[in-house]
C-alpha cells in the first residue's frame, strides 16, 4: 500500500467537500435499518427508500417481520431485486432476533453476522448508524472501487479491504469514512466516467496520475 500515507489528506479534502456525508437509507430504529440495509444489496438507496416508505408502515415490529408471509413479503420488496433471498433472510433474521435477543436487534458484531444474510458490511452499517458503535469499516461497491483507485488497498475481497482500511483510517472515523467515499463515488469518481477534471483528489490519486 504505497500510497497509504495520503489517507489523512484524502479524509481532510473529502470532509471539506462533503461535510454532511451520511447514510442515505431512511429508518427510525435498528430493525428498520437492518431491513433497509439488506434490501440495499445491488439496489439503489432511492429504490430502497421508496420500498421502505410503504414497508415500514406495514411491518412495525420484529414480531411482524418474523411472522410475515414470505410470498406476500416478496411482493412487498420485489422492486429491490433478488427479492427471494432478501425476503427469506429478513424474515429468518427477524425470527432469530425475536427468539434469541428478545426482539431487540443485537449490538455486537459477532451476533449480527450470525443472522441470516448479514455479513460485515451490513453489520458495520447497523452498528454505526443505529448504535454509534465503530467496530469496523463498511465496504460497499463505492468504498471498494475508490479504495483501489486511491491505492489504499491492493485487495479485491471486501473483508481484506476492510482490514487494510482499518490499519490506516483513524478509528474514530471508521464509521463516517465510507460515506465520504460513497459521496465522492456518486458525484465525481463515477464508475463509468470519472470526472477527473473536477476531482479535488486528482493530484494525489495514483489512478489519475498513471493516466497522464
Amino acid at each position: 500500500m504505497a500510497h497509504s500515507e495520503n489517507i489523512d489528506e484524502i479524509i481532510r479534502r473529502l470532509s471539506i467537500k462533503y461535510p454532511k456525508a451520511k447514510i442515505a437509507l431512511q429508518f427510525s430504529n435498528p430493525m428498520e435499518l437492518l431491513v433497509a440495509t439488506i434490501l440495499s444489496a445491488q439496489c439503489t438507496d432511492v429504490i430502497v427508500n421508496r420500498i421502505t416508505s410503504r414497508l415500514f408502515k406495514k411491518y412495525t415490529s420484529v414480531e411482524e417481520y418474523a411472522s410475515a408471509d414470505i410470498n406476500q413479503f416478496e411482493q412487498d420488496i420485489k422492486s429491490a431485486g433478488f427479492y427471494h433471498n432478501k425476503a427469506k433472510n429478513i424474515i429468518a433474521s427477524a425470527k432469530v432476533i425475536h427468539k434469541e435477543y428478545g426482539s431487540s436487534v443485537p449490538s455486537k458484531m459477532e451476533e449480527l453476522i450470525s443472522l441470516p444474510g448479514v455479513a460485515r458490511k451490513t453489520a458495520n452499517i447497523v452498528l454505526y448508524n443505529a448504535f454509534g458503535i465503530t467496530d469496523g469499516i463498511a465496504v460497499d461497491t463505492h468504498v471498494k472501487r475508490l479504495s483501489q483507485k486511491l491505492d489504499l488497498t491492493r485487495n479485491n475481497d471486501p473483508v481484506k479491504i476492510e482490514k487494510d482500511l482499518m490499519e490506516i483510517v483513524p478509528r474514530h472515523l471508521w464509521g463516517s469514512f465510507p460515506y465520504l467515499l460513497i459521496e465522492h463515488g456518486r458525484a465525481v469518481c463515477i464508475a463509468r466516467k470519472p470526472k477527473c477534471n473536477i476531482c479535488n483528489l486528482y493530484d494525489i490519486c495514483p489512478s489519475a496520475l498513471n493516466q497522464k
